[in-house]
């Protein structure tokens, strides 16, 4: 489907202002207020890219990751308490009047941020609004952030830890991290078209040259559902009949294998709660190469499945 940007941004805005001003005992007040607010940080959002520097520019980072996904798993976000993202930054009403002031001070320390506490009231009138800016974020006329700064942005981010990557991962499994949310094929309220579509050459090249390592592929979102979903069914259907008769199926997990247009495939079947009214399934090929799993409902001859994951030209043998 086609991302309206301007259908989504309209929805998004209206949400956040509703969100910071509904209980307000002056809500015109609150309502001015935030308009403000938007005009210096742009478009609400529902998630900011990795590349963002909200989440590049504090020195500290995540424990698990490299990047971090979201300014909560930042220490020095920790202070911040009904939040909400924006192109430019992000607004947050902490109860705690000390918890405001640390979150302040702290962001003010670090380049290229700035953060300061809001005059008026917004969320609740017993909340200390803080505004975090970033500072070095342009806007383009339609709202989303400079190309060439986005691009940049987007190449230092995810080439500086290429020597110790293990692997190569495809736009489709992290474009949710690259565009920011929400999104379309390329393109979000944080980069338009054209900044998405070189993002995608970009990183695709860098994947291309081996130099983060082997190319990890998982999400199949590059297909439409239609495929996805006759994928799927190819692989339940299949597993079903390997596994027939069902009645000779227990509530303890079977796992069997068949070959299946010259792949072997592994199913663990069994009946989810004894009584022959729905089995659950999955299926995979390889390490992960491809996978799927749902349940089966004999009462109507009824399948559900999830999204299959994996490798691209070995899903299109099942297509």
């Amino acid at each position: 489907m086609e991302f309206r940007a301007n259908q989504v941004a309209a929805r998004l805005n209206n949400q956040a202002a509703d969100y910071f001003t509904k209980n307000l005992s002056d809500r015109d007040m609150g309502v001015e207020l935030f308009s403000q607010i938007q005009e210096r940080l742009g478009n609400a959002v529902e998630g900011l890219p990795d590349w963002h520097p909200v989440l590049t520019a504090p020195p500290e980072r995540p424990r698990l990751h490299w990047h971090a996904s979201s300014y909560s798993a930042l220490p020095i976000y920790e202070p911040c308490d009904h939040t909400w993202e924006f192109v430019r930054g992000i607004l947050t009403c902490p109860y705690s009047e000390s918890r405001a002031d640390k979150l302040v001070e702290a962001v003010n320390q670090v380049q290229g941020l700035s953060a300061e506490r809001l005059d008026g009231p917004l969320y609740m009138d017993n909340a200390f609004p803080v505004l975090v800016e970033a500072l070095d974020v342009e806007l383009e006329a339609d709202g989303t952030i400079r190309s060439r700064d986005a691009l940049a942005w987007f190449v230092q981010a995810t080439v500086e830890h290429a020597r110790e990557a293990t692997v190569a991962e495809t736009w489709w499994n992290i474009r949710y991290l690259t565009l920011g949310k929400p999104h379309g094929a390329r393109s979000s309220l944080l980069v338009n078209d054209y900044t998405g579509r070189h993002m995608r050459k970009i990183l695709e090249t860098l994947n291309d040259s081996g130099m983060f390592g082997p190319i990890k592929e998982v999400s199949l979102d590059m297909l439409p559902e239609r495929k996805r979903s006759a994928i799927g069914q190819t692989l339940m259907r299949a597993a079903l009949e390997a596994a027939a008769p069902l009645d000779r199926v227990t509530d303890e997990a079977r796992e069997i294998s068949f070959e299946l247009r010259g792949e072997t495939c592994k199913v663990r079947i069994r009946d989810t709660w004894g009584d022959g009214m729905e089995y659950s399934i999955r299926v995979s090929i390889g390490d992960f190469d491809l996978t799927v799993s749902g349940f089966y409902y004999p009462k109507g001859d009824k399948l559900e499945h999830t999204d299959p994951t994996g490798k691209q030209k070995l899903a299109e043998k099942f297509i």
